[in-house]
């Protein structure tokens, strides 16, 4: 992979949550009382008056478990390849194409902020030739690895998993001063498919597995076989055609 790929995948990330908190605090005053975002994770120590404040009691706050999950949504549709589900209102697609050495890469990404968690659900859409000089696993990494040293998180947690039993993931959790990461990805084809969740540990994600779950691939494209760096297309299962339940769950 070129310098430039190399660059797109680690980056684009930050780039994703960047963006879902620009398109979501744009005409959204915040209010005294409103749901903390991400960014006011509280600090330890202080001092003065901050340390007064940090000695009143405090109700502790409730465990992720026994908080309710918000309603989720769909979004996505055949046009788009997929379908999953996030909380708060249908998202827009944020769309770009970004040139590289073997062609155009397409990207999109549905982006969202719902009670202070971040979710997101994004793709490139990569050259065939790119995709077929590699293997799946090194773009995964690649993935997972631009994840950690953008946030300079720490990984926590990691498992190889799969979609629609023939495309290949992997599950993760991050921990970062920006907040934990749980995220999902998978390579589909010609897509990398990146889906995370940003959220204070603090406070917890009730939703956050639930949409990880949620994603569905309609006619999916065939894999590509790496065969001495040319590309190669095989069919999946036989069911690969028609829309059908993930298979993240299996390693």
């Amino acid at each position: 992979m070129s310098l430039k790929s190399r660059l797109i995948a680690a980056f684009s990330v930050l780039s994703l949550i960047a963006a879902a908190c620009a398109t979501t605090q744009q005409g959204q005053p915040s209010e005294a009382g409103g749901s903390s975002t991400v960014e006011e994770l509280p600090t330890e120590g202080g001092t003065g008056d901050q340390q007064a404040t940090a000695e009143a009691p405090t109700p502790a706050p409730a465990p992720a478990s026994s908080a309710p999950i918000p309603q989720l949504n769909a979004f996505g549709g055949p046009e788009e390849g997929f379908t999953a589900k996030m909380p708060g209102n249908p998202p827009q697609a944020v769309r770009n194409k970004i040139p590289s050495k073997n062609g155009e890469i397409s990207t999109a990404a549905w982006n969202g902020n719902v009670e202070g968690v971040i979710y997101s659900l994004s793709f490139f859409e990569y050259p065939t030739k790119t995709v077929a000089s590699r293997a799946p696993e090194a773009f995964l990494n690649e993935g997972r690895d631009g994840m950690v040293a953008q946030l300079k998180g720490k990984l926590l947690n990691e498992e190889n998993i799969t979609i629609n039993d023939a495309y290949p993931g992997k599950a993760f959790t991050i921990a970062s001063d920006s907040g934990e990461v749980k995220s999902r990805i998978y390579l589909v084809g010609p897509r990398l498919y990146t889906m995370l969740t940003l959220y204070n540990p603090s406070i917890g994600a009730p939703a956050a597995d639930e949409f990880l779950r949620s994603l569905v691939l309609i006619n999916p494209p065939p894999r590509i076989e790496r065969t001495g760096g040319r590309a190669t297309t095989t069919t999946g299962p036989t069911d690969a055609g028609t829309p059908g339940p993930t298979d993240a769950g299996t390693p």
